[in-house]
C-alpha cells in the first residue's frame, strides 16, 4: 500500500505502544510496564512520538489501534483516542488484535499468547502466512502446554509453565500494519473474548434475584 503515514496506538495491555510512520520512516515509543496507567500516559506519549516523526495529524493517511483481547479499560481508551483523531480529520480507521501484533514476530507457524487473568489465557493460532488455523479462545495452562507441541508460541509475558518466546509488540503491530490491505480498513470495534469481571459479577447478582433467576 502507498499510504504511509500513520499513527498506530496499543493501549491493549500492560505496555503501551505508539508508533508515528512518515514517508516509510518509523518514530515508536514502547513503556513496557505502563502500570495500566494508559489514559495518563498516552497523549503525552503520542505528542512526543508525532514530533519525533515530524508528523501532525491532519497529514496521516490513516490511524490505527489495537482492539485487544486484553485489558477492557485498555482497549476502550486506544480506540477512543483513534477514533476522535479519525473524527477530527476525516481518515479511514484500521483495528489489529492483540494476537496479529504477536504473530509477527514470527517467522513460521505460531501461537499468541495473552493474559487474561486468573490463571487463565487467551490464544490464536496462526499460519507462517499470518493466516488463522487456530481459532481466538481461553485457554488453562494445560491446555497450552499441550499446543506448544504442534506451535511455537509468543507471548510478551513470560510464561513460567512453558517455553514461549518474548514477542515485541511494537516491532509486531508496525509488521501487521505494513501488511494490510484495502479491505482491512473499515470500523474500529473492541476484540473481547469474555465479558468483564464487572458484568459477570452483575450476571451473577441478577441470576440470583427472583427477576433474574430462570427456573
Amino acid at each position: 500500500m502507498q499510504m504511509k503515514n500513520f499513527l498506530a496506538i496499543d493501549t491493549a495491555n500492560e505496555y503501551l505502544t505508539v508508533i508515528a510512520s512518515k514517508g516509510g520512516k518509523a518514530q515508536i515509543t514502547f513503556e513496557a510496564d505502563c502500570a495500566m496507567q494508559h489514559s495518563v500516559r498516552l497523549m503525552d506519549a503520542v505528542e512526543d512520538t508525532l514530533a519525533k516523526a515530524a508528523l501532525s495529524p491532519a497529514e496521516c493517511d490513516f490511524f490505527c489501534a489495537v482492539t485487544g483481547p486484553g485489558s477492557f479499560t485498555g482497549i476502550r481508551i486506544g480506540i477512543s483516542a483513534i477514533k476522535g483523531f479519525a473524527a477530527a480529520t476525516g481518515k479511514p480507521v484500521l483495528g489489529v488484535t492483540s494476537f496479529t501484533a504477536l504473530a509477527y514476530n514470527a517467522k513460521d507457524k505460531a501461537l499468541s499468547v495473552v493474559p487474561a487473568g486468573r490463571g487463565r489465557y487467551y490464544v490464536c493460532g496462526f499460519t507462517k502466512e499470518k493466516e488463522i488455523c487456530l481459532a481466538p479462545c481461553e485457554a488453562d495452562e494445560e491446555k497450552i502446554v499441550s499446543l506448544a507441541k504442534e506451535y511455537m508460541l509468543y507471548s510478551f509475558a513470560p510464561l513460567p509453565f512453558v517455553k514461549a518466546e518474548k514477542a515485541d509488540p511494537a516491532g509486531g503491530l508496525l509488521a501487521a500494519i505494513e501488511a494490510v490491505k484495502e479491505t482491512d480498513f473499515g470500523k474500529l470495534s473492541a476484540f473481547y473474548l469474555k465479558k468483564s469481571q464487572a458484568e459477570e459479577e452483575r450476571e451473577k447478582k441478577q441470576s440470583g434475584s427472583p427477576i433474574g433467576r430462570k427456573e
